[in-house]
């Protein structure tokens, strides 16, 4: 199994939003997630290269 530690192009972070609160949301290219900076704070995995943003995958922030 190979780690994919590909980028995620600034154009697609533009146009996506968090599915659950429609927040921005920001790249974090250590732990290959992207995260919403809005009101929800909810972290979506991105697995082999792709964003998967549904809201019953995201983590949910740290109490």
């Amino acid at each position: 199994m190979t780690s994919h530690q590909e980028s995620i192009s600034q154009e697609l972070l533009e146009i996506l939003a968090c599915p659950a609160c429609k927040g921005d949301i920001e790249y974090d290219s250590t732990n290959q997630k992207l995260i919403c900076v809005g009101e929800c704070q909810r972290r979506y995995p991105i697995r082999d290269g792709i964003p998967v943003m549904l809201i019953d995958e995201a983590e949910m922030p740290a109490a």
